[in-house]
């Protein structure tokens, strides 16, 4: 149904108790897992610009979505509530107490999985969430634009051509004027999400595109059966965050245990966009656990 990739550990003295000693929970030796979620249209290496910094201190997974990677295609079934019981069978089968580092729908997912399995998760990263009442006007934004060009193009193979096509796209700014989205992202940003769309099931984007992603799952019902300590990473939505300010007041709210941060000028991708930023965050909160 899905696919995992465990990042390999170095281990820099070669002696497990006494790496250990020397760095406390990280590395080969470390109590917990960490497994990271991608977003939607992506794969499990849209992480690696933090990948290298995590599996210094801990055991990571990172996890590729149905009908993303090569995850199973399965056409009518690319809800958000359709994701969930894909990665509590995950981390069910690794017998192992997690923490959960979401990116965008892998921050919805996290969230549904932190509430089903209080035992094994202990901790929870949201990194800009996508909220209800975005997505519930999605057509006005550009992801809307994004989105459907990225259903047009996904399987396809030539990925330089892909990534020239969707430089083209047009899309609103943040002023509303439509624009090339190779304005907006950099040309080897574009090549990468055309690389992830040569893996892409077209099928996954239609929920999100028609309003239906979010049918059979609740965030702020779920959030309130999440009692794990969360961080809340909010992008800008004058830079395209996600999670509009009702929406991030309304989540952090319903969250027993959540530490919010909000990232001025900062928009979805906040881990390919401020990469160090969002590197001292996950290592402060980590670090506090």
């Amino acid at each position: 149904m899905f696919t995992t990739d465990s990042i390999p550990i170095v281990n820099p003295t070669g002696n497990d108790e006494e790496y250990s000693a020397l760095w406390g929970v990280a590395g080969p030796v470390a109590k917990e897992s960490l497994w990271l979620l991608h977003g939607l249209g992506r794969c499990w290496e849209d992480f690696a610009p933090i990948l290298s910094d995590l599996t210094g201190w801990w055991h990571v997974h990172a996890y590729s979505h149905r009908g993303h990677g090569d995850s199973t295609r399965t056409p009518g079934a690319y809800r958000v509530a359709d994701y969930i019981p894909d990665f509590v069978a995950a981390v069910k089968e690794a017998h192992k107490k997690c923490v959960l580092v979401g990116h965008s729908l892998g921050a919805l997912v996290s969230l549904g999985v932190a509430a089903k399995l209080p035992e094994l998760v202990t901790a929870v990263v949201l990194l800009d969430p996508p909220g209800p009442s975005f997505l519930s006007r999605i057509e006005s934004t550009l992801y809307f634009h994004t989105w459907s060009a990225m259903r047009k193009f996904a399987g396809r193979k030539d990925v330089s051509a892909v990534a020239k096509l969707l430089a083209e796209v047009q899309v609103p700014n943040s002023k509303g004027e439509m624009v090339r989205f190779g304005d907006l992202r950099d040309a080897a940003s574009l090549r990468f999400m055309a690389r992830c769309l040569h893996d892409l099931d077209p099928a996954a984007m239609d929920p999100a595109i028609e309003k239906r992603w979010l049918d059979g799952f609740d965030m702020l019902t779920t959030a309130k059966h999440v009692k794990c300590p969360t961080l809340l990473v909010v992008g800008d939505p004058e830079k395209g965050g996600m999670l509009p300010p009702e929406d991030a007041k309304a989540l952090t709210a319903a969250l027993h245990d959540c530490t919010r941060v909000d990232l001025s000028g900062v928009g979805h991708l906040m881990h390919w966009q401020d990469t160090p930023t969002t590197q001292r965050l996950l290592h402060s909160f980590l670090g506090s656990l």
